[in-house]
């Protein structure tokens, strides 16, 4: 199997736990585009099989990111 799976990652869950999962499952070479902290969710680009080969290509492509934030409130985290 070669191709590009995108992944809503879950809190507390690592992007290698994720990749060492894909790998059991799909007994493939497996690997990802960029590592997301254990704390956050959100999408996580896997490559598997050939597609490993492109990775860099996609890490280097120009990235942004859009947020949202709202001042003056506090959270459990202290952010």
């Amino acid at each position: 199997m070669d191709g590009i799976i995108i992944i809503n990652k879950p809190k507390n869950c690592t992007s290698h736990d994720i990749v060492r999962k894909a790998k059991k499952i799909l007994n493939e070479k497996v690997g990802h585009t960029g590592t997301l902290d254990p704390l956050a969710t959100g999408v996580l680009v896997v490559t598997v099989g050939e597609a490993t080969k492109i990775s860099e290509l996609l890490t280097s492509s120009f990235k942004e990111y859009i947020a949202d934030i709202e001042l003056g409130i506090e959270t459990d985290t202290l952010d």
